[in-house]
């Protein structure tokens, strides 16, 4: 059977499954069972998760954890957490349990600037633009007041809109720069729009324009889009204690194990190989939120690391320090997340880890996520300069190689405790459990 297909979109759900599987797979019926075994029990739910996306066959399971015993601002949290890597989970639980007698973690939103821009060519007079634009900027905000009112009366809109020539880094570049704040939004939809309409308004306004005329020139409207380059939208989490509540760490003093997190970061904010992975270890924390509360981790992840390289040379993304017998650990980080529409709502998992949290305001996730991601930073570097990442890895990596053999009950009890003193590999474990058919 042929793998091109046309008019695939207009097919029904069984006619989309049995034609993949037909053409794809070797046993089509198996396949095709695989598909509905993951479906929800529910129809009204899984119609909900059919129409989220396009094509949908069936659902793609992510397991959802808790991390309890995060007091944050003073207030305790169990934080969840969706994610497919082993030990992140436990790793933010022993976090949170070890700043929770230290006075926990501070958190607080410096600023939730959001940014859009309307990208545009102009070959004529730059004087004449800027003229044009000083002359009809009240007008064009005017035209999106159809599109702001709403948001306006929940505490957003548009804060500033901006004319920059980008023309030194391309030829007759321009652009409207426009800075928004969406109140509980994440706002992408409404700001697209407003940028839309700016844009309209821009190309018209400039048509009847008799000094666009005069210089047969006219401005031609490329693209008009949101940035998930937010870092006005930035949130800061902390931890800190005195050296001398710090307890041993492996015959570790207290004093010598802050030392080590101060130097391992040092190392991150000045080899960019270390501090990729560095910052992805406190991704683990912010995109396991971010997927549980329903918000878009790809442009969280891209705003980030964009951050991350804003000096010209990408660095870590938290801090640390001992002075005065203190010792501070910080970060700060762009998230532009929402906690109304989108999935909020729509999604049951995710209106069930709302709920959890207590159905915080946005900027009240921004802080409970950027301390998930403070946790796991720390919990990453505790693990690194004590016993070294790989003790609480391979200990999962293990479960997972003994589900992938079937183990029994019983022979995962005793290759935990085999394995305690023994190398852990595929073939270690496959060879004790054929010596351990019990």
């Amino acid at each position: 059977m042929s793998a091109r297909i046309d008019g695939f979109s207009k097919l029904t759900k069984e006619e989309k499954i049995n034609w993949i599987t037909a053409t794809h797979f070797k046993d089509a019926p198996q396949a095709a069972q695989q598909l509905r075994s993951y479906w929800n029990s529910s129809p009204k739910v899984q119609t909900q998760h059919d129409e989220f996306i396009e094509n949908t066959l069936s659902n793609f399971y992510l397991p959802l954890g808790v991390a309890p015993n995060f007091l944050i601002n003073n207030s305790l949290f169990t934080l969840p957490m969706v994610i497919e890597e082993s030990s992140v989970v436990a790793a933010a639980g022993n976090a949170a349990k070890f700043w929770l007698d230290k006075g926990g973690f501070e958190a607080k939103v410096i600023d939730t600037l959001k940014v859009g821009q309307v990208h545009f060519h102009y070959k004529g007079d730059p004087s004449i633009l800027k003229t044009f634009f000083e002359k009809n900027k009240i007008a064009m905000l005017e035209a999106t007041k159809s599109l702001t009112l709403n948001m306006e009366k929940r505490g957003g809109g548009i804060v500033s809109l901006d004319l920059i020539d980008k023309t030194d880094d391309l030829e007759h570049y321009y652009q409207l720069y426009v800075r928004f704040r969406t109140a509980d939004a994440m706002g992408a939809n409404f700001i697209n729009s407003c940028l839309e309409c700016l844009a309209d308004a821009l190309q018209n306004l400039s048509q009847q324009d008799v000094s666009f005329k005069a210089q047969d020139s006219k401005i031609e409207i490329i693209m008009s889009i949101l940035s998930n380059y937010v870092p006005e939208c930035l949130v800061q989490a902390k931890v800190s204690c005195p050296l001398d509540t710090i307890p041993t760490h492996e015959g570790m003093s207290g004093a010598a194990f802050a030392k080590k997190i101060v130097q391992a970061i040092d190392i991150a904010n000045c080899e960019s190989y270390r501090a990729v992975t560095h910052n992805k270890g406190i991704m683990n924390g912010v995109d396991a939120l971010i997927l549980a509360t329903g918000n878009d981790f790809r442009a969280i992840e891209a705003g980030v690391h964009a951050y991350a390289s804003r000096s010209g040379k990408y660095t870590s993304l938290s801090h640390a320090s001992i002075k005065e017998g203190q010792f501070t650990m910080e970060l700060s980080l762009p998230l532009a997340i929402g906690t109304v529409g989108g999935l909020t709502k729509l999604h049951p998992m995710v209106n069930w880890c709302m709920e959890l949290l207590g159905y915080p305001s946005s900027k009240k996730l921004m802080e409970i996520i950027a301390v998930a991601g403070l946790a796991q930073n720390f919990a990453a570097l505790r693990s690194l300069v004590t016993s070294g990442i790989q003790k609480g890895h391979m200990k999962m990596h293990l479960f997972n190689i003994l589900n992938q053999l079937e183990a029994t009950d019983i022979q995962k009890e005793a290759a935990l405790t085999h394995f305690k003193t023994h190398t852990i590999s595929v073939k270690a474990v496959g060879d004790f459990l054929t010596t351990n058919q019990s």
